[in-house]
């Protein structure tokens, strides 16, 4: 696959294309990333990318031209073209597993107080990645690039795709290490046991519970199967996880309200 970014910052996937798991997937040759300064492209007399919205307003607005023109130098025929941007539909792992498929993407940075609308004519989706404003498209770009590569075929050990958040509309199970007790909070017992059974059922009542209670509209995707079903009412009428993990939960049901 190959993963082409056009910024007004390019300095800023220094440290993004140089680490781990992005930095391996470079260099096993499972994606190729190329990085493209907007500036490079533009053709007004003074260099500028960048002009006061027609009309008036505040801040200063991206020129189509150095976009469309870098964009077309840079991008192939079969180019899943994306611009990031707030009026885009918001990311979701399901959207980073079929853009996982595509040969070629182009990711398009936004900055300032916005692109010239009519940039939107030249791609073919736009993206958002949360209902929250940041200073630039980057780092919106490196969270969907990141997204896509760790999909790939030979990028991580596909075990650790089996099972994870999001891949079916549940938030993921609590994960543990040693040691057992650490300053009164105990690793759930039924973890030890080496039941496999058990502890597979123990992890999806607990799937269920965090999503239903922190995401109900993750909760509300999710299609119950008679399993789940009965888990849900066996939730409904125990509490059987020490209260440190109850107690942690709640907080972060309270943190996302």
């Amino acid at each position: 696959m190959k993963i082409t970014i056009l910024t007004l910052f390019p300095e800023m996937f220094d440290g993004f294309l140089t680490n781990s798991i992005i930095k391996r997937a470079i260099g096993k040759k499972v994606v190729e990333v190329k990085i493209v300064n907007i500036r490079d492209y533009t053709l007004d007399k003074y260099g500028r990318v960048d002009t006061p919205p027609i009309g008036g307003g505040a801040g200063l607005i991206m020129k189509a031209q150095p976009i469309v023109d870098a964009l077309r130098k840079n991008s192939a025929k079969d180019s899943f073209k994306i611009l990031l941007s707030p009026k885009g539909k918001q990311y979701s792992q399901q959207n980073a597993v079929k853009l996982s498929k595509c040969e070629d993407i182009v990711l398009i940075c936004g900055h300032y107080e916005g692109v010239d609308e009519r940039v939107n004519y030249y791609v073919d989706d736009l993206f958002s990645i949360g209902d929250y404003v940041l200073t630039g498209g980057e780092i919106g770009a490196m969270v969907i690039a990141d997204s896509i590569i760790r999909l790939l075929d030979g990028a991580i050990s596909s075990p650790s795709l089996d099972e994870e958040t999001f891949s079916d509309n549940l938030l993921e199970y609590p994960q543990f290490t040693e040691p057992k007790e650490f300053e009164g909070k105990k690793v759930p017992d039924i973890l030890y046991t080496g039941n496999h059974e058990a502890i597979n059922k123990y992890r999806r009542k607990e799937s269920l519970k965090i999503t239903r209670s922190n995401r109900p509209d993750l909760f509300a995707k999710h299609d119950l199967s008679k399993q789940d079903k009965k888990l849900l009412d066996e939730i409904d009428k125990e509490i059987d996880e020490p209260k440190w993990l109850t107690d942690a939960l709640e907080k972060g049901k309270k943190f996302t309200k």
